[in-house]
């Protein structure tokens, strides 16, 4: 049994991923809930503190326990928030990265998995490798992930410590609760439910590959455990791209067809036209192989807003 931390694991892909791994190993999860919610880790046997991974008390709590495996998910969570907030961007994003390497290293860990996001290519258009250095950051949020990765990139090298990175692509699924810095599809299936009109902000043919969390958390296992995958840096994505209009379309099906469709400018912020993951490197070299197609995700994500009465919650 391996005792693996898992930060902001309160969280849809963190809650996701304990409860795949905690009938094997004994899970740690640091998380201040403010992109996680305590109801996701609810009889599932894990240790939690509350707290932030810039505290170095609970820092020195949580790996008093002795972690082998730390899977940082914990962030600042994403592009508008970091936006309205750039200097707690950096501080969760940057410090809280590095304090977690450094604690990680102390501790002599066995495997640090850190996930980086899609956002880091800018408006390159896909599908994107991971071999491209050509970034083109256009909010604070793709500034911070790129200085993660680099910062485990450092500690790779200089340290010896066994990293990997994966840039995420568009994550979604069961866990994740509606809210003004949340994503889409949330926001759409509780706009649906709620019988307001589903706004777009742009044409409606932007498009993006949403990623199923079971998707994800099955690259994150192969990320954790597999011995090729330390010292690289993979794609998790579907390889599919979907228009933002396609998307607002198969919710309003699923969840309420009576609603309308709506348009509005873009953000000041939101440049990026198509965004699309190349998977071939993570399929090749760990046996990456998603399976979940969006309708089915949608499908699912669905079933768990209407088990969970999310249609209740009222966003911040």
């Amino acid at each position: 049994m391996t005792t693996i931390l898992v930060t902001g694991g309160a969280g849809a892909i963190g809650s996701c991923l304990i409860k795949t791994l905690c009938r094997e190993h004994r899970i740690l999860v640091l998380d201040d809930l403010s992109s996680g919610w305590i109801e996701n880790l609810r009889g599932l046997p894990v240790k939690f503190w509350r707290g932030s991974v810039t505290d170095d008390e609970i820092l020195k709590e949580v790996f008093a326990a002795a972690p082998r495996i730390v899977c940082h998910l914990a962030a600042n969570f994403a592009n508008q928030n970091s936006f309205d907030y750039p200097q707690k961007d950096l501080l969760v994003n940057g410090l809280g990265t590095l304090k977690v390497l450094q604690y990680a290293r102390e501790a002599e860990v066995e495997r640090f998995v850190y996930t980086s996001s899609s956002c880091v290519y800018g408006d390159m258009a896909g599908p994107i490798g991971e071999v491209s250095h050509n970034f083109s950051l256009d909010t604070p949020y793709a500034v911070t992930k790129l200085l993660g990765e680099q910062y485990v990139n450092f500690f790779h090298q200089h340290h010896a410590l066994s990293t990997v990175i994966l840039r995420l692509f568009n994550s979604y699924g069961p866990g994740e609760y509606p809210g003004k810095y949340r994503n889409v599809i949330p926001n759409f299936m509780f706009r649906a439910l709620q019988g307001e009109p589903l706004v777009i902000t742009g044409t409606g043919e932007e498009t993006r590959d949403y990623t199923f969390n079971e998707e994800t958390v099955q690259a994150l296992t192969l990320a954790m455990f597999r011995p090729e995958a330390p010292g690289r840096t993979f794609n998790v994505g579907t390889g599919q791209e979907t228009p933002i209009r396609e998307l607002a379309e198969r919710i309003r099906e699923l969840c309420n067809p009576g609603i309308s469709i709506q348009y509005q400018d873009r953000r000041v912020w939101d440049s990026i036209s198509r965004r699309c993951a190349d998977i071939s490197f993570i399929r090749e070299t760990l046996g990456f192989a998603p399976q979940v197609d969006l309708q089915t995700g949608l499908e699912r994500t669905y079933e768990w807003f209407r088990q969970n009465k999310v249609a209740e919650f009222r966003p911040l």
